[in-house]
């Protein structure tokens, strides 16, 4: 095997595009899936997705990737062309998806910088397996007598080879008094090749025999499909034929020898191979086209998938091109540094006092100049949740098939963006949220009847802007969280470390997050071992987010995950304690006000609470809270910040308030944040004085507060 380097630009190309492919490949097998049947448009998009795998990796001497996808387009190659008739698509599904999953992983060992080595004999031979027997039951459709009941009673014996092997017939009759009932029979014929290429009809010479214009009238135009379109699809399509008079839908019977409820092939494919971490590098890829107007197709991706992203060749053009993230980062980083520049001009000390017209004049133009460049840049670094969420339909199906439970996933609001960086802290956890739920949450259809609910469960994930931020929910319609059983289990592990009467429902929820927390009875291959919520929760927590439980007995779960638009610039309020500067995101706060003499108070266990329009509000004094010196320590002296966060409101005691500005978030340094408690911290910025200021962390402060 030829070796390349991690970095290598040729390397990258090839592991960004079949991502991109296998993505798409997984996409359209689960739509085929939920569709019973495989259209010809989805056969082709699935047989040129492994022709470009298979070119590509042979190209890079990928072999054993090359020789799977080879495999498969052998497969595709003999239903493109003989259509034959698929009994058992759930088995062709398992296949496939097996391949894909086998694929993904070896390019992740290769993106590690590790050989791909996996053996995928056993699957090819299934594939294999499976293809001989299409041919074998094929071959005896094609030899199987026809008969006079199985093509149509109108048909005469001339066109017993124009209906065989189809599954659905169509009889149109036109409104037309014109004797142009060929004319509108080749009109359907031709915008019909846009849904299918698996079709034949009768008369079959309407374009040179004008006599057929008087046999359609009579006997109606006859269609025949042959390759698994619905009849839903079909009566779509037809139902916009110009002049149409009646349209009449029937499903053929099988040619003799071949029975609707003919066995799958016998042999069960291998176990899938169980594929967690690759990485994500397809959040840039193109929507495929919308289908024609008037048929509900599956989408038509064949024109861009044996295409490089970017074309310069005279007749393909394209809109977008592939920039590598680092470059991105860069751009960013370097965007900040210019913000940070900027500050330090505009905000000089030496400038004060001084009356300098045109100097704040340029000085306001160079700050808008430099605010469109952040905004347009961090819209770059901008991606759709699609891809994210529709990854979850994988999940779904494949517990869905292991746990013989029914589920429905609804998708809210994926075109919602956020940035990157985010996107890749927080596509595992909602996998495992998604997990979980299905797991834990979601009965089997026969309890779910039993309680008067639908068999089929709703498992919803839906994403929306709040503010500066992105709350995303998943939520399901299951059995909901047991809260007995939870404190119970929290007794006996000791996991419960403030006074039971004062928790909310919420509160008891939230200890599901805890590590070593599981109320599962039974270690399964998907839970039990009390690990994966504490994971979800360090995940959402590293880039800023929260989690949030809201169960009911008996009707469902919904967890609530807050996250940042973006990790790098952030508008934010500077304060000051003492000779320390800190800056609180805007998005945060509610309103600083002063506090009125005696309307602070001491509850009885010596926390001070502020009397704000009625409401008691906990205070936070930031120079306790960092032991930081200073000499504002009244609170009629200071200024008070109410800020709030995941449903709690609490007020933050400051010497004085400085003025808002945009500010870039670095991470503390590592050694600090190994020697150091830094909760209620979320990184430091440089301010235009070029002193240093900590970024609080609102949520971490509430738990302190």
């Amino acid at each position: 095997m030829t070796e390349f380097g991690t970095s290598d630009p040729l390397l990258e190309i090839y592991l960004h595009e079949n991502s991109q492919l296998l993505e798409q490949l997984e996409q359209s097998v689960l739509e085929c899936e939920e569709a019973n049947a495989f259209s010809s448009a989805a056969i082709d998009v699935i047989f040129r997705i492994m022709h470009t795998i298979k070119g590509s990796s042979t190209m890079m001497n990928f072999d054993n990737i090359a020789a799977l996808s080879h495999v498969i387009e052998d497969l595709f190659a003999f239903i493109r062309e003989h259509q034959p008739r698929l009994t058992d698509y759930s088995a062709l599904s398992d296949l496939l998806l097996q391949g894909g999953d086998f694929i993904k992983l070896e390019l992740y060992k290769i993106r590690q910088g590790d050989s791909p080595d996996g053996d995928s004999s056993l699957l090819k031979s299934s594939i294999h397996r499976y293809l001989e027997e299409l041919k074998r039951r094929h071959a005896g459709q094609r030899d199987a007598p026809v008969s006079e009941e199985d093509a149509g009673d109108i048909l005469d014996e001339g066109t017993h080879s124009i209906a065989q092997d189809a599954h659905l017939k169509a009889i149109l009759f036109f409104d037309d008094d014109y004797n142009m009932e060929n004319v509108r029979a080749y009109q359907v014929v031709h915008s019909l090749k846009e849904l299918t290429e698996h079709f034949s009809y009768w008369p079959e010479d309407i374009e040179t025999n004008p006599d057929t214009a008087e046999m359609i009238k009579i006997q109606g135009f006859q269609l025949f499909f042959r390759n698994g379109e619905s009849p839903e699809t079909i009566t779509a399509f037809l139902s916009q034929a110009p002049c149409l008079k009646h349209l009449e839908i029937s499903e053929t019977t099988p040619p003799a020898g071949m029975s609707e409820s003919a066995s799958p092939p016998d042999f069960m494919p291998e176990p899938s191979v169980d594929v967690r971490s690759a990485d994500d590098l397809s959040s840039a890829a193109e929507q495929p086209p919308v289908a024609p107007t008037g048929h509900p197709t599956l989408p038509e991706e064949t024109q861009s998938l044996a295409k490089p992203s970017v074309s310069t060749s005279g007749t393909q053009q394209s809109s977008f091109i592939s920039v590598n993230l680092a470059k991105l980062d860069e751009l960013m980083d370097l965007v900040g540094e210019l913000v940070i520049a900027e500050s330090m001009v505009t905000q000089n000390p030496e400038l004060a006092g001084l009356e300098l017209e045109q100097f704040r004049k340029a000085a306001r133009q160079l700050r808008k100049i430099t605010g469109e460049i952040q905004d347009k840049v961090m819209s770059i670094r901008m991606v759709p949740l699609v891809n994210t969420f529709q990854k979850m339909n994988r999940i779904v199906r494949d517990m869905c098939k292991k746990q013989e439970k029914q589920v429905r996933l609804q998708l809210v609001g994926e075109d919602t963006e956020v940035d990157k960086n985010i996107i890749e802290h927080i596509s595992d956890p909602i996998m495992h949220l998604v997990r979980n739920a299905i797991d834990h949450g979601i009965e089997a259809p026969g309890e779910r009847a039993a309680s008067g609910k639908n068999e089929t469960a709703t498992l919803t994930l839906e994403a929306k802007n709040v503010g500066g931020e992105v709350l995303i929910l998943v939520r399901d319609d299951g059995r909901g969280l047991n809260r007995e059983k939870i404190m119970e289990r929290a007794r006996e592990r000791n996991l419960i470390f403030r006074d039971e009467a004062e928790m909310s429902d919420r509160d008891i929820y939230n200890l599901i997050f805890l590590p070593g927390f599981s109320t599962k009875e039974v270690i399964t291959e998907f839970s039990g071992r009390g690990v994966g919520m504490d994971v979800v929760l360090r995940n959402i927590e590293s880039v800023g987010g929260s989690v949030s439980v809201d169960s009911a007995a008996g009707e469902g779960t919904t967890i609530s995950i807050r996250i940042p638009l973006t990790l790098a610039i952030i508008d934010g309020m500077n304060v000051k304690v003492g000779r320390s500067r800190y800056t609180i995101p805007t998005t945060a706060i509610k309103e600083s006000f002063r506090a009125d003499p005696g309307s602070v108070v001491v509850d009885p266990e010596g926390n001070e609470m502020v009397m704000v329009r009625g409401q008691c509000y906990a205070v936070l004094r930031l120079y306790e809270r960092f032991k930081v010196a200073t000499n504002v320590t009244a609170m009629e002296e200071g200024i008070l910040i109410m800020v709030e966060q995941d449903d709690q409101t609490f007020c933050i005691f400051a010497d004085q308030l400085l003025g808002q500005q945009q500010v870039v978030v670095k991470s503390l340094p590592s050694y600090i944040r190994k020697i150091r408690n830094i909760r209620g911290l979320a990184g430091c910025t440089m301010l235009g004085d070029g002193s240093i200021s900590l970024i609080l962390d609102v949520g971490g402060l509430a738990l302190t507060s």
